[in-house]
This record gives structure tokens, sequence and C-alpha cells, in this order.
């Protein structure tokens, strides 16, 4: 078999993304909401926190989405939403003794529909109960379609300090495809409006692998979303997964790029914006060389989470809102995904975990090995087996994977040091999954590695 044909062949595999680890499809009710309230009132004062408020809404769906949101055209459920995530965050900031923030993210959904004031009290309500470091950023995710001056003025003066637009495509074809038709002009308004209001740091949110997408659109989308000149940029690949998000049932699979196409989309995508002056970042972000994303990869303190690659440096990541999922240094816990059950636990001022894992050592070992795969492109993984573990062959067992993959030209093994070759950076998730303990254990549905 050819180089080409076998990684074909590796393009097709299922991995997860590796945003956590272990994944969220093993996480069970064994964690609920009494092991939460527990694990919060464990956690020492010095503790840094990371919050995440999620904003399910939107007023129309796009077909591609896979998160957990609805649409709604009226402001009830926000105004009735917004009202419950402040007593959310009453009922967290009184369960811990931490209250040290340096990090904050709204996302969605749409969480920009909350609009300004809405925005503006929920901040006010963790800094009543949190404590802010003077640098803490304060982010949210927005549609810019629903963006004016009037939401970017208020943003900036609530304390949001970075903001991320999701354009995914810029070509009306691929718009049509995916139910979410916003031409550049919208866009680039929705840049002018912040920039207008004071933001400095825009990210901007692309995909590859769309319906009726072709290199020449991945191309027209990298350049025109550089000439925004944002801090920093995101090519995701659209991972089609009907049988999790139903709406994407109303996208044609016939239409979508097969893996070959996919894997010069990828590529192609790379090397436009290298060439336009951003740093490639991890395996789909990329950054202005003087953004904290691209400084924090070359000192490597990059870190991954479940909003993918960031900066955030804190111990645990407190989850608000519907969906939402937390990491503290004891294991995952996930809220209710509907916003009835959600709600009513939060009415009943408990809180409305109802699933999540608790790390094991050997979680942790293999989660740090996997995260500085996928931020650095090489670890050591004796060197961390022998240190979380006291046993350097501790992973040893991945060693005939990462064999295989070896002979593929995707990594390079010397002792218990495995790093990434240039040629195998888009298949970095299989290297990862040599690592993943659970991924045979139990069988779960996950999108392909490219």
């Amino acid at each position: 078999m050819s180089v080409l044909s076998s990684h074909l062949v590796l393009a097709e595999k299922a991995v997860p993304r590796y945003t956590s680890y272990p994944t969220a499809p093993h996480f069970s009710d064994a964690v609920g909401s009494e092991r939460y309230a527990a694990w919060l009132a464990e956690l020492p004062a010095a503790t840094r926190l990371s919050l995440y408020l999620h904003v399910p809404y939107c007023r129309e769906i796009c077909t591609y989405c896979g998160c957990h949101t609805r649409a709604t055209k009226r402001n009830g459920p926000l105004d009735a939403y917004a009202e419950t995530l402040a007593r959310e965050i009453d009922l967290v900031g009184k369960s811990s003794p931490a209250r040290k923030v340096i990090h904050v993210h709204f996302g969605g959904g749409t969480p920009g529909l909350l609009g300004g004031a809405r925005l503006g009290a929920l901040t006010d309500s963790l800094r009543g109960h949190f404590d802010f470091e003077p640098a803490a950023e304060i982010s949210i995710e927005l549609d810019p379609r629903h963006v004016d001056g009037d939401l970017a003025r208020a943003l900036f003066a609530a304390g949001f300090n970075r903001v991320s637009l999701g354009v995914q495509d810029f070509n009306q074809h691929v718009q049509e495809a995916i139910g979410r038709v916003q031409p550049y002009e919208v866009v680039e308004r929705a840049v002018n409006f912040l920039r207008v209001a004071g933001f400095r740091a825009i990210n901007l949110d692309l995909m590859y692998g769309l319906p009726n997408q072709s290199e020449a659109d991945v191309v027209r989308t990298a350049e025109l979303a550089a000439s925004l000149a944002p801090s920093r940029l995101a090519i995701f690949g659209y991972a089609h997964a009907p049988w999790f998000a139903k709406r994407q049932q109303l996208i044609d699979a016939a239409s979508l790029p097969g893996a070959a196409e996919r894997i010069r989309q990828a590529a192609i995508a790379r090397k436009t914006l290298v060439d336009q002056g951003y740093a490639a970042i991890g395996l789909d972000h990329f950054a202005l060389p003087d953004d904290p994303m691209a400084v924090a990869q070359r000192a490597g303190k990059l870190r991954r989470n479940f909003q993918g690659y960031t900066v955030d440096q804190a111990d645990a990541l407190l989850p608000f809102g519907a969906s939402s999922i937390g990491r503290l240094p004891q294991g995952y816990v996930q809220n209710a995904h509907d916003v009835g059950s959600w709600r009513r636990a939060i009415e009943a001022d408990r809180f409305a975990i109802v699933k999540g894992v608790a790390f094991t050592r050997d979680d942790l070992a293999r989660a740090a090995v996997i995260e500085r795969l996928m931020c650095d492109f090489a670890v050591d993984y004796g060197e961390i087996a022998q240190n979380m573990l006291g046993d350097a062959a501790a992973f040893d067992g991945a060693q005939e994977q990462l064999a295989q993959l070896a002979g593929e030209g995707v990594a390079i093994q010397e002792g218990r040091r495995v790093s990434i070759t240039e040629a195998g950076r888009p298949f970095m998730r299989l290297v990862a999954s040599a690592f993943d303990a659970y991924l045979a254990a139990r069988a779960a549905r996950h999108s392909v590695a490219v």
C-alpha cells in the first residue's frame, strides 16, 4: 500500500478529539450533585479558577452544528435562563472557598443573544462571588449576524476582552448547504463594531470538510479571514455525526468531501494562514506571533480543554448552564443537558450535575501524555509515567500501535519518547489514542481522524 493510500485509511479512523481524558462518552452517573458539592468544598482557597457559562440558544439552528443548543425567536426563554444562571452562580459561589478567577468564557449556542444588559448583570454577579485577577481573560462566542455597536460597547464595558466569531466559510453555496448564510460584509461589519468599541483580541472560527466545499473555497475563506487581521483563527474539521446531532441528517452525506479531499483542505488552509504570517498552533489553531497563544506554545505552556487549545492555566474549571462540563482536580462533571432538568435542580438549591468521572492516578498520567502530544507534537511518556506513577514502563503497551504509526511515517519512536512528524500532524489524534485506555474497552462513536 502506498503512503498516500495508507494515510487515507488512517484519516477514516474514528478517534476522540481529546479535549478531555477520559473523554465524555465515558462519563457516568457515578458522579452527581452530592459528589460535586464535596469536590467544590475541598478546593483550596488558592485554587486558580476558570469559569465556563453555556448558553444553549440560537435564533436559528445551523444544520452542521453539533452543539447542545435550541432555537428561540422570543426573549422570554433568554430572560429565564439568565435568571437561573445567576442562581447557579450564587449556589456555586457559596459552596467553595476557592475565589481566584483567571479565565471566564461564555459559549453556546449564541450567548450574545442574552444582550448587553443581561451579560453585564451576569458578569457583575460573578464578580460579586469571585475575585477576578486583573489580567483575567473574559471571552465570549458571538454570531456575526447578531453583533451591532450597542452589543459591542456593552460587552467591552462589562469587562469582556476577547471575542470569537463563528464564520465557518465565506462561500455562499457552502453557507447555503450548512444553513448559515452570512456574507463577508456581515462579518467585516461585526469586526469593525468590535474594534471601534475597544476590542483588540478577536478570534475567527472556520471549518473544512463541509458539504459542497472545495479546496478553492477553503483558500478563499482563509484569505478573507486573514484580511480582517484577527489575533487568532481556528480551522476545525467538520464532524459529521448524525447519530448524535440529529439536525445533521439534513446534510447530504454524498456532498461531503472524502478523506483525500479533507486532508488536502486541512493542508491548504494551514499553508494559506502560515503564508499570511500566522503561527500554526497544535492541530487546528493559528495565532499572530505576539498573541499569548503563540507565546505559550513557544514556552511549552499551551493547554487543551473543552474549548480546544488555550492559554488557560487554571487549576479547576467550573461549569454553569445546561450541558456545561467542568474539570476539578478530583474529576470531570457535567450538568444536565436539557434546560428543564438543569433549572429544576438549581431552583431546588442543588447542583445540576448528572454525570462525570473521578480521576485515577492512571487517568491523570495518561491525560498529561495526551495533552503534551496534542500541544507539543512530542512527549517523553516514560518520564511522565515515572514521575506520576513511579513506573517508567507503565505505558509500554502503547508501543505496538506507535510502531505501526511510525511505519506509516506519522510518528518517530526513540526509546520511550514519541514525536509526530510534519506529515503526521493531521493524524496526531491517532497518536494520542495509543495512550487511551478506554478507547477499546467501551465502544463509543467518534468523528474521523482528519
